[in-house]
């Protein structure tokens, strides 16, 4: 089934065909896994190539020679018509291995490409040997840095084969065929060793840089992707050297490449685009200007067109952000997918200043591959996550079922108890990422990317970065809340049963007790509903976490900005998890992120934002997402749209952090979890990243059905 096809079945919304037959065809060979099931094994031991090493080379130089080798070998793919070239084609890189090395590989972070793209890989190497000619290297640092340029020179021979390639191409074809190679072989003459000198060139030696990592297994995010490129195009658009439907196309083809690895692996489980592309549109410069520009629409036409969700983006909107761009947010996300999210911009730079950034790092701020914030080009980037409801259910006696109950007089007794547990909990982490980064794989490919490793000569893994982040990021907030309240009301405001009966009853997995289970369920609103008991104690909730883990902003070199995520992590926790006390049985899916619970919230979208965004974010620099899943039936139409615009304008003026809208029927879903073959390009929203929904395994599809399903 076509693209277009695919999207009609699901939305019933008509679009614009902007974009050329071959583009949809190229997109429609990705999509349909066809790049990813030619992908081969490196049938190359790295040992085999070294008898000539000198004993005791560096883990760092040994990675350099196995990227050298697997520039060197790596198979060639160029398509007649494809306007961007450069494949990752070993199947070790989409497993998250480094091939020929065969050792870890790196993601969870946005590399410096637009420094990068500045200087050209000439610019670059100049900078590492300049580093190499002045005092203060140890003999480590001179290692890694020649280990640095061992890696460039990798990456100018994989980049030789191509030129090579296109030349034999164009000796073997003849006419239109021929002339799409020889405008190819054109423009990359220059680059990448070279800075770009127009948006073609740009766009092509981006994707050489972001690709070559990729083949060498690392999945780095890309970044704010207009601000990067947009320069190019202004400029080669008034010396009218190109309009923007050439524009387009040029950039449809880097997001078809984006597809290469779909199909490689028959069994994603949490989906097959799960590789942290990740993209960040508009929002403001270092300096407060505006970045909206072209290729900003640009992306949004292609999202829109082709529904790559391998790509997620994100778009940074505020206060000022121009109508227009809402509106074309609004429409590419009523398309479904949930490809596009949205930070409120102004929150995040403020979260991020008051945890101690200058203003003008904080307006740089991308993400991690998922949407934890980083600082891009100069962060070494990771989170640490922890179940918050098992902790609230080992102190009220759930974990050992045949322990004594504990008694708490009060409920203020039983919070505190809790407050007290997480403080422990919180201590012990703190403890374990005392010295993260500072002990891990060889990371050379990556470090040449983020700002002072060259200059300290020092890797990504060994403290070169400017900012070391790891992330304390609690999950199971909404539940510990409604929980919480459940307690509260039916022990200590109603009466309506002691403690231990309550206690009693859960530890029974609410064995005979399904009327009142579903009394509680249907009678007490929780967190999400804009109902002031439930958010007062989500508020509460919110407030002392991040109170408890600001007492430790940074330690030992480590930043630890807080955050509330789950990442589908309640998948596997509901392993551990006991019955809950706002009505769940254990083994029950929970609520994902900063979320509702699933099936509690029962206001509609407005009141779940208006929950959301009573906390106060500026206390989460980190982040934590809502999710919204809306049906297609209530954004038809320019009301339909409306409705959408305004809500995320609402998201804005309430002081949101991100949020994620996708719009699917729920029936749909179900239709596709029996009936695959019907959707193959059904994509939807996981957590920081969308996949098709028929690569989900089945419990990772029943997470998503099981999403409140929205009413605007």
């Amino acid at each position: 089934m076509a693209v277009l096809e695919t999207l009609n079945v699901v939305t019933r919304i008509e679009q614009p065909k902007r974009l050329s037959d071959r583009a949809h065809k190229l997109a429609g060979m990705g999509l349909g896994g066809e790049f990813g099931r030619q992908m081969v094994n490196a049938e190359i031991n790295l040992a085999d190539h070294m008898d000539h090493i000198p004993e005791g080379i560096s883990e760092e130089m040994k990675y350099a020679l196995a990227v050298n080798l697997i520039a060197e070998t790596a198979p060639l793919r160029i398509l007649p018509g494809e306007l961007i070239i450069g494949s990752s084609t070993y199947r070790e890189a989409p497993f998250h291995r480094t091939p020929i090395h065969n050792g870890g590989s790196t993601s969870h972070l946005t590399l410096g490409f637009d420094k990068v793209l500045k200087l050209g890989y000439k610019g670059l190497r100049e900078e590492i040997k300049n580093r190499l000619s002045r005092p203060g290297l140890d003999a480590k640092g001179i290692d890694l840095l020649n280990s640095m340029l061992v890696c460039l020179d990798a990456a100018a021979v994989w980049y030789k084969r191509y030129n090579d390639k296109l030349k034999e191409l164009i000796s073997q074809t003849s006419g239109k065929e021929q002339k799409d190679y020889e405008k190819v072989l054109v423009n990359i003459q220059n680059i990448p060793e070279n800075p770009p000198e127009s948006f073609y060139e740009a766009v092509q030696s981006l994707w050489f840089m972001y690709g070559f990592q990729r083949l060498c297994g690392n999945w780095p995010g890309i970044g704010r992707i207009d601000m990067i490129l947009g320069r190019y195009l202004e400029q080669d658009l008034m010396q009218e050297k190109i309009t923007l439907d050439e524009a387009r196309e040029i950039l449809a083809h880097f997001w078809i490449k984006g597809t290469e690895w779909i199909g490689v692996n028959e069994n994603p489980g949490s989906g097959d685009a799960q590789h942290y592309q990740n993209i960040v549109l508009a929002g403001v410069d270092p300096q407060g200007h505006p970045v909206v520009n072209e290729v900003t629409y640009l992306v949004l036409d292609i999202v829109e067109e082709l529904h790559i969700s391998d790509f997620p983006v994100a778009v940074r909107i505020n206060k000022d952000t121009p109508k227009k761009l809402l509106r074309r947010i609004a429409e590419v996300q009523r398309m479904g997918g949930g490809i596009v999210s949205v930070y409120n911009e102004e929150v995040v730079i403020n979260a991020l200043t008051g945890f101690g950034f200058p203003l003008e790092v904080a307006r740089s701020f991308a993400n991690d591959g998922c949407w934890e914030v980083l600082i891009p080009g100069k962060t070494a980037f990771s989170y640490y996550p922890f179940d918050v409801l098992e902790i609230l259910q080992t102190v009220i006696g759930l974990s050992d079922p045949i322990s004594p109950i504990p008694e708490f007089t009060s409920f203020e007794d039983l919070y505190q108890a809790f407050i007290h547990a997480l403080c422990g909990r919180l201590e012990e982490i703190n403890k374990q990422i005392d010295n993260a980064f500072s002990d891990g794989h060889p990371a050379t490919l990556i470090s040449m990317f983020i700002d002072d490793c060259i200059e300290k000569g020092r890797g990504y893994f060994d403290r070169g970065a400017r900012y070391t982040f790891t992330a304390p990021h609690a999950g199971g907030m909404a539940d510990v809340c409604n929980s919480l309240l459940a307690i509260k009301k039916l022990v200590y405001d109603d009466n309506q049963l002691s403690f231990n009966q309550l206690i009693e009853i859960l530890r029974s997995d609410w064995e005979d007790q399904e009327p009142f289970r579903r009394q509680i369920r249907n009678r007490i609103s929780f967190y999400g509903n804009d109902e002031r008991e439930a958010d007062e104690m989500m508020g509460r909730l919110f407030n002392d976490y991040t109170d408890l883990v600001w007492k430790i902003p940074e330690r030992n070199g480590v930043f630890r900005p807080a955050g509330i995520s789950t990442f589908g992590r309640e998948i596997i926790w509901r392993n551990h998890r006991k019955a809950s006390a706002h009505g769940f049985k254990a083994g029950d899916l929970l609520a994902t992120n900063f979320s509702p619970t699933p099936g509690t919230d029962v206001n509609g979208p407005t009141a779940v934002v208006k929950s959301y965004c009573k906390m106060d974010f500026q206390r989460l620099p980190n982040g934590g997402t809502l999710e919204l899943k809306i049906h297609p039936s209530c954004i038809k139409g320019e009301e339909g749209l409306e409705s959408m615009i305004s809500l995320l304008k609402g998201f804005v003026e309430l002081g949101g952090f991100y949020m994620n809208i996708d719009v699917i029927d729920s029936d749909i879903l179900k239709d596709a979890q029996k009936h695959p073959d019907k959707y193959p390009n059904l994509a939807v929203r996981i957590s920081g990243w969308s996949a098709r929904f028929n690569t989900l395994s089945k419990e990772w599809q029943d997470m998503i059905i099981q999403r409140t399903q929205q009413f605007v």
